[in-house]
């Protein structure tokens, strides 16, 4: 096997755990479906508003950039196979 290809696994296998990470930090939303519809006018509070400046806007964003980075990964390992 190639050096490329097994950094490319290492990678991979980096961001899995890091989507796990981010994933078990967040905090629980059980409010589900009809939490989400009954709310939808109600969320409008100064912590909704800046929830990207917040811990959990944070790990929001970098599990999508940890998810993003696994997909793009996985895509270079299949075609460099």
């Amino acid at each position: 096997m190639s050096t490329l290809f097994n950094v490319l696994c290492g990678a991979v296998i980096a961001s899995c755990i890091a989507i796990n990470v981010f994933i078990l930090l967040q905090k629980k939303k059980s409010a589900g479906l009809s939490g989400g519809i009954a709310g939808m006018g109600a969320s409008d509070t100064y912590w909704d508003k800046n929830k990207g400046r917040s811990l959990e806007g944070s790990l929001e964003k970098y599990t999508k950039l940890a998810g993003a980075a696994f997909i793009l990964l996985s895509l270079a390992i299949n075609l460099i196979k």
